[in-house]
């Protein structure tokens, strides 16, 4: 998690008439560090379906997959680990059922909520709507909650933070300078022209943190 930069949230409702495999295939090409397989709004079996297809890939190329919210599918589709919300089931939940192994991430917007789901075993933290996104709902008082909150998180933890919400190749150097560790996108891949290229763009911004950003 350490070495993670750029991790990509896979839903198929902004990727046109593309397939979610396509897409993470594009992205694996591109240079991403991580997959999220997110999904709202499709029925469990379509989404175990789609889970099979997209471990095959990333197993192929090593590359850790994390399932959204749901427990009970990373563990059928032997995914890397979970990502999971404030009102999900909690984090010592998820150890129980998928191992001390697997990765347990948690979303976050505030100091206390990130010391919290630290405490509880997070290995690393969601945090955001760093700017104003419109890819998934995300209360207001979570929706644009800036850098700053980005780098007081970062100092109060000691874990990995993947920054989500709005971010772009453009603003992902001020976002990693800000003190995240990764940044985490739906729409700019998954929606552009060429993901491929995207992933691409945005893995190399990623890279170019600079103090004076």
């Amino acid at each position: 998690m350490n070495n993670w930069q750029t991790y990509v949230v896979t839903q198929g409702s902004v990727s046109g008439d593309r397939a979610t495999p396509e897409i993470v295939e594009a992205a694996i090409a591109g240079g991403v560090d991580v997959v999220q397989l997110r999904e709202k709004g499709i029925d469990a079996q379509s989404r175990y379906e789609l889970g099979v297809e997209v471990r095959t890939l990333t197993a192929a190329h090593d590359i850790p997959l994390i399932v959204n919210d749901r427990i009970d599918l990373a563990a059928a589709i032997d995914a890397d680990g979970v990502h999971l919300g404030q009102t999900d089931l909690p984090l010592e939940a998820a150890r129980e059922l998928l191992g001390e192994d697997a990765i347990v991430g948690c979303s976050t917007a505030t100091v206390s909520a990130a010391q919290v789901a630290v405490e509880a075993g997070a290995d690393y933290l969601g945090v955001g709507a760093v700017y104003e996104t419109t890819s998934k709902d995300v209360s207001d008082d979570r929706n644009g909650i800036g850098l700053d909150r980005v780098s007081a998180i970062a100092e109060a933890v000691d874990v990995p933070i993947v920054a989500i919400g709005g971010i772009t190749a453009d603003t992902a150097p001020a976002v990693r300078a800000a003190g995240a560790d990764c940044v985490a996108v739906v729409s700019e891949i998954v929606a552009a022209d060429d993901p491929e290229a995207a992933t691409r763009a945005l893995a190399t911004a990623s890279k170019e943190v600079s103090a004076d950003v």
